[in-house]
């Protein structure tokens, strides 16, 4: 199996002919298909990050250099239609019906005019093509190269030559629709990429959307927000934090915290200089020592997680506690006392009755800190 860092080639690449480092000898088939059978509805249109996921990747394509790029869909809505011609792609329908994403491969490759073609489902909200680009740098004998990230294999992120078509299509019409069935019977290779497998991230149900989404809320922040939620008090929402700074804190990580007060707080002594100014009006007060400081503000109303998490300088995660729904992305904490929360913003339930929480978002044991650390490593974009 090849090995690969793509971001150490990339740096190679950006120094070399800028044909080189495009994939302007590659033609795009984007997967499309249209069941979206464990979602529930069509996600080819389903938003995250203010973008539709076919639209995105379109998007992405249409920034590279492709030779061509052709959707390849099983059905010719105009809506396909339309985005189709926005981005310069073509549409092409699948010739075989309801036989998944080998349907689409097969005629893709079929009527490709370069010899390779890369792959990619539409789903993957945080894919982008510098991942793969290193692959190109290994076409060889072989008839198919397939992308590896934490040992899984890629199938839709994989090159494919255009003699596979043929190949394709003999599994079709005996009846196999797994692409790795097929790729197993002709030479190929797999490169393992020593990469965020974030990347390859797919929204194939609604608890992947919610993961989606609470991720995609937190790229375009100066720092990323994960608020802690839950209905009772009691439920472990200090304790729960707590553990993630320790954990988070021992690799390195500067974490900064917001707790929800809804009594009101009073952090001065009757006396000391900083009360007296506040007592006389001052609407700020702040007192600087050698080992750190903090400042008090009056406000006419409550401010808003997110608004202060932008005062919070020197930190790379901010985690929030609070008793209502918190700022996105969200992890709800539930024993069982009142109604778990589990509005759009929940990215992910932590709980004691995993079996009675929500079945369309992912749950864990309140106790597995591993689940909460990689979750949350997910969501705030750490990895």
């Amino acid at each position: 199996m090849l090995k690969l860092c793509p971001a150490a080639t990339q740096a190679r690449d950006r120094n070399s002919t800028r044909g080189d480092w495009k994939l302007r000898t590659i033609t795009l088939l984007i997967i499309v298909g249209g069941k979206s059978s464990r979602l529930g509805y069509d996600k080819r249109f389903v938003e995250v990050g203010g973008i539709g996921l076919l639209e995105n990747i379109l998007s992405k394509a249409a920034a590279e250099d492709f030779a061509e790029i052709f959707l390849c869909v099983e059905d010719d809505l105009p809506t396909l239609k339309s985005l189709a011609k926005k981005f310069g792609a073509k549409l092409l329908v699948d010739t075989v019906k309801d036989s998944g994403p080998m349907a689409g491969l097969a005629n893709g490759l079929a009527r490709i005019k370069t010899d390779w073609a890369l792959a990619v489902s539409s789903d993957m909200p945080f894919f982008n093509f510098d991942a793969v680009r290193p692959l190109t740098k290994k076409f060889s004998a072989t008839q198919a190269i397939v992308s590896v990230v934490s040992n899984r294999r890629q199938v839709l992120a994989a090159f494919y030559r255009r003699e596979l078509a043929e190949v394709f299509k003999r599994e079709l019409a005996g009846g196999q629709r797994k692409i790795f069935a097929a790729i197993k019977k002709v030479p190929h290779e797999f490169a393992e990429l020593q990469m965020n497998e974030a990347t390859f991230f797919n929204v194939n149900t609604p608890a992947d959307l919610r993961l989606a989404r609470g991720r995609a809320a937190n790229i375009s922040r100066t720092t990323p927000i994960i608020s802690i939620v839950a209905p009772a008090s009691g439920t472990g929402k200090t304790t729960f934090i707590e553990r993630l700074i320790k954990v988070f804190s021992a690799q390195g990580l500067r974490v900064g915290v917001i707790k929800s007060d809804a009594h009101g707080f009073y952090l001065d002594v009757e006396g000391k200089d900083s009360h007296r100014f506040q007592t006389a009006g001052a609407r700020n007060v702040a007192v600087v020592s050698p080992q750190g400081w903090f400042m008090i503000q009056r406000t006419d109303e409550r401010e808003n997680f997110s608004t202060i998490a932008e005062k919070m300088s020197g930190v790379d995660l901010i985690l929030t506690e609070s008793r209502t729904h918190g700022t996105c992305p969200a992890i709800s904490l539930w024993r069982g006392r009142g109604e778990v929360i589990a509005s759009e913003q929940v990215a992910a339930i932590f709980t004691s009755e995993p079996a009675a929480a929500p079945d369309d978002i992912y749950r864990f044991d309140l106790n597995d800190l591993a689940a909460a650390e990689r979750i949350c490593r997910f969501l705030a974009v750490l990895g």
